[in-house]
């Protein structure tokens, strides 16, 4: 089966975005539905070089067997474009149901993201709120020691 694991991200400082827990998230959800997995299979093979070269030679055939030698498909090849034509309303669905899933990943991701830094931010506010506290409490004892008399 083909890898579909994204590849490493150089803006975490090589960290896989395979390692985030949005992703880890969405790929569960997407690997419980069969039809997704077809999708994510077939989108992957078809953004690969060897699609590309089974095209070319699918094509080439074609058109010298069909087109040329048996005469089935003459020129403008009208069978061949109904073909490809087809082929490519299938193939765009599938490559809208990559960006589907993108959109899934980036929305988690962003919701991971956004649900962290308020984590942080209260866990700040509380540490700022802390030192404010122990501060003052300083200040005071300070400001009460300075106020006394010395001792003799």
């Amino acid at each position: 089966m083909t890898d579909l694991s994204p590849p490493q991200s150089t803006a975490t400082g090589g960290a896989e975005l395979a390692d985030h827990p949005a992703y880890q998230q969405v790929q569960e959800q997407r690997a419980e539905r069969r039809e997704l997995r077809v999708a994510d299979a077939i989108t992957a093979f078809a953004g690969s070089m060897t699609f590309v070269y089974i095209h070319v030679i699918f094509f080439a055939a074609w058109i010298i067997a069909l087109g040329y030698l048996l005469k089935g498909d003459p020129y403008p090849f009208g069978l061949l474009t109904l073909v490809v034509s087809l082929e490519a309303i299938f193939l765009s669905t599938f490559v809208m149901i990559g960006q589907n899933r993108a959109a899934d990943l980036a929305a988690a991701k962003a919701q991971h993201d956004f649900e962290v830094q308020q984590a942080l931010l209260e866990k700040n506010t509380d540490l700022t709120v802390q030192i404010h506290q122990l501060t003052s409490e300083i200040h005071h004892r300070l400001g009460a020691t300075a106020s006394s008399p010395p001792p003799d």
